[in-house]
């Protein structure tokens, strides 16, 4: 590893050259105001559009819509204006989610209308449409030698060249500097003179690269398990990310030990898993419920997705009715259905630059992160994305650079200690970066303010509402996971498969 140590280093230096920092915009302040009707779907709600440039350096060439869903304060006296929400992706669907629920506490919903957006090219926005033969094309997902790589990379470019041939020029302006300017555009178009944010995941680039763009625009942002925009070669993404997995893995394991109800209490939980990371690449594991066979990746699928609550105790039944060869309580979903409507790759092919050169380079890669993480050998969402970029036609508009504000009111930061999908380096790195405050929730999932941490709610209530930031330093304590039938009311964050 020391010689691939040596080779990042120099493709760090090289990247951080070309990435550059993003340039402070023009705000968008002829946007004609939201023509809001009653959804057709959830009457309670209103639906409405902006009409946006496909390409914000050439208005001229083209327009496209982006979809809004909004809810009302409940107490319009006390109303401050609006906050903008968004929960993830690439690819979440803000509108749909605020239409079914997704909010912060009463206090910010008596206070603010809650409106929520579907990105460019996403969901009821104008979409980014692939071809369906292009995107089910079988293709190796982890390749065994040169020849399976250079499939990859013609499945990735076939598809890239459909995303284009079908949807057009807005196939190449998926990036999220892109989507900051569309989130400039619905706030003028809510009548608001400053921005109010809050995003989650992916969410919390969409709001860096505002704060950039827009510093003077912004009221009050919270970034909610940050990415790290820095993270400049593959090899760095794939290891934090990889990293802070197995260490999500390792409280998980901890918590099987302390608490009586985990079906894998009283077992050696590593030893559980690593037997059937071993079995499932021998080619020999079947999941009980359909007779599927599951290979590494999908195990580690299955692993990552029940940390995001974290939903540790049906992660700990579905792993001893695989190791049993029992049917589950509750059949776990292992593969998500992909829509035509996909854009992972069109957005993140074009927010990094993360080149993998041959399968030589790659299988060095996978060795080393299984060495470092052998109860889940990989982190899948950090490897699809990686890999998902291998022979991407478009060139990435977007690339990296460290977060830099310069003129914006201090933002705060949040995230989670043990957090599967956006490490806390990530968020320790862009709060630094960037001067922002960060508030530590001290215990485990995806999305900090959604862990049921009066702590955490009451001091992110305050600052969305008085603008009052809580110490730098601050930590909130860990909530101690419930089974899910006796989990309390309380804001959720919509299912996510990404970031």
């Amino acid at each position: 590893m020391a010689g691939v140590g040596k080779r990042l280093l120099t493709a760090v230096a090289a990247t951080a050259v070309l990435g550059g920092l993003l340039t402070a915009a023009p705000a968008a302040e002829a946007a004609e105001a939201v023509d809001w009707k009653p959804c057709a779907d959830v009457p309670e709600a209103d639906c409405g559009t902006v009409t946006v440039p496909i390409d914000w350096a050439h208005p001229d060439r083209g327009t496209t819509t982006i979809a809004l869903a909004r809810r009302k304060a409940t107490d319009p006296q006390a109303r401050i204006g609006s906050i903008l929400m968004n929960p993830g992706g690439p690819g979440g669907e803000g509108a749909d989610a605020v239409k079914y629920g997704f909010a912060l506490s009463p206090e910010i919903t008596k206070r603010f209308d809650t409106v929520g957006f579907d990105p460019r090219g996403v969901g009821a926005s104008t979409q980014i449409k692939c071809g369906l033969d292009e995107l089910i094309a079988d293709h190796p997902v982890v390749p065994r030698n040169q020849a399976e790589f250079d499939q990859l990379a013609q499945y990735n470019r076939k598809l890239g060249e459909s995303c284009a041939r079908l949807t057009g020029p807005l196939a190449k302006f998926g990036d999220t500097a892109s989507v900051a300017r569309d989130m400039d555009a619905i706030r003028a178009a809510l009548g608001e003179r400053k921005l109010t944010y809050y995003g989650v995941s992916y969410g919390t680039l969409m709001g860096q690269q505002y704060a950039e763009l827009f510093p003077d625009k912004v009221r009050a942002l919270v970034l909610d398990s940050n990415m790290d925009h820095s993270q400049f070669t593959a090899w760095e993404f794939l290891n934090s990310e990889t990293q802070s997995m197995q260490a999500a893995f390792g409280e998980f394991a901890a918590w099987c030990g302390r608490t009586p109800r985990c079906a894998l209490h009283g077992q050696d939980v590593s030893k559980v898993t690593r037997a059937l990371q071993d079995k499932a690449a021998r080619g020999e594991l079947k999941d009980p419920q359909s007779g599927e066979l599951i290979t590494p990746l999908d195990l580690a699928s299955l692993i990552r997705a029940h940390f995001y609550g974290p939903d540790w105790d049906l992660l700990a039944e579905t792993l001893k009715a695989y190791a049993d060869g029992t049917k589950p309580a509750v059949s776990a979903k292992l593969k998500e259905d992909i829509p035509v409507n996909n854009v992972f790759r069109s957005v993140f092919c074009d927010d990094w630059k993360l080149p993998v050169h041959n399968f030589a380079e790659l299988e060095t890669y996978r060795r080393a992160a299984a060495a470092l993480a052998p109860d889940i050998k990989v982190n899948n969402l950090a490897w699809t994305s990686i890999t998902g970029c291998v022979g991407w036609p478009e060139r990435t508009d977007n690339p990296q650079h460290p977060l830099w504000l310069h003129g914006a009111p201090p933002l705060l930061m949040l995230s989670s200690k043990h957090d599967p999908a956006t490490p806390y380096a990530w968020s320790r790195t862009a709060a630094r970066q960037s001067g922002s405050t960060l508030l530590t929730y001290d215990g485990w999932g995806h999305g900090a303010y959604f862990k049921h941490s009066e702590c955490v709610t009451k001091a992110t209530d305050d600052y969305l509402i008085t603008g009052k930031l809580p110490a730098r330093g601050t930590h909130c304590a860990a909530v101690e996971p419930t089974p899910p039938q006796s989990r309390v009311a309380g804001p959720k964050l919509p299912p996510t498969t990404g970031f």
